[in-house]
């Protein structure tokens, strides 16, 4: 019998002029579809306390709802004493489970003078033991990286450092992500590897998706976009159509697993998740 694949999400801390309460009705949510883990993103909230957030969030969905959380860390802006006491915290509260990126690079804040690359933050949380590292991988190479062999390269580097588990960006076309896996496997990387979906529901999303990650659209999904970009409950049932069978081709492919990034809307995942329950 094959192994059944993981199935998770991904939430971050509410915006400033959102109320705290908020992702308490969405990590509940989330949490009654049994996923086999939650993710959080590193402060990404845009609060003062972004990371204390952050660290709360993973303690209620552990404690509260019995979710395992997968907690963010990033280095570009993270000295060794900052993430010393991140770590301290996670292992005070009980919490294992790390997901270690370079981050994005803000503006307004100093670059770190320990950490350059996400496999540097690896390495250092490798060497405080007691910890699941995660890392992260883009199907469709790194908007920064010079070509998807020198992406593979590094990850394979990353996976070495000590990361045993991948997951996948957000990837809207299966091919490049079955491309991107054969390649990843025959580069020895024989880890977990998480295929990233995300049920685009809104066509305002698509210009932030497309200068963030650099991913592609399909022509099938871009005839989506054009027949139904202003229509925004067609455009909304399509996205989650279009997720759906997306996900049940890697299912069927028999992928390690698929990590939704749902934007905190606990109801488009419980719409996925109902469509796909069968195939699992």
């Amino acid at each position: 019998m094959s192994k059944r694949a993981v199935i998770s999400f991904e939430i971050f801390p509410p915006k400033p002029d959102r109320p705290i309460e908020e992702i308490a009705r969405v990590s509940g949510a989330l949490a009654k579809l049994v996923p086999d883990y939650i993710s959080i993103t590193y402060g990404a909230g845009g609060r003062a306390d972004g990371n204390n957030e952050t660290l709360r969030l993973a303690c209620s969905l552990k404690n509260e709802f019995g979710v395992k959380p997968l907690v963010h860390l990033t280095a570009i802006h993270s000295g060794r004493k900052d993430i010393d006491g991140f770590l301290a915290e996670m292992k005070q509260n009980g919490l294992t489970d790390v997901l270690a990126l370079r981050g994005d690079r803000q503006a307004d804040r100093p670059m770190s003078r320990d950490f350059k690359y996400a496999v540097d933050l690896i390495s250092y949380i490798k060497s405080k033991g007691d910890f699941n590292i995660s890392a992260a991988c883009c199907p469709e190479g790194h908007v920064e990286s010079k070509s998807l062999q020198d992406d593979i390269k590094f990850l394979k580097i990353k996976v070495d450092a000590g990361a045993a588990h991948l997951n996948g960006q957000m990837c809207f076309d299966n091919e490049d992500f079955y491309r991107f896996l054969d390649r990843a496997r025959g580069a020895g990387i024989n880890v977990p590897i998480q295929a990233g979906i995300m049920p685009v529901v809104r066509a305002v999303q698509i210009e932030r998706i497309i200068s963030l990650a650099g991913v592609k659209f399909p022509s099938k999904f871009s005839r989506i976009i054009a027949r139904y970009a202003d229509n925004p409950a067609a455009f909304r049932d399509a996205g989650i159509a279009y997720a759906v069978e997306q996900i049940i081709d890697l299912l069927s492919a028999g992928v390690d697993g698929v990590h939704l990034y749902v934007m905190n809307n606990a109801e488009v995942a419980e719409k996925i998740v109902d469509a796909v329950k069968g195939f699992l």
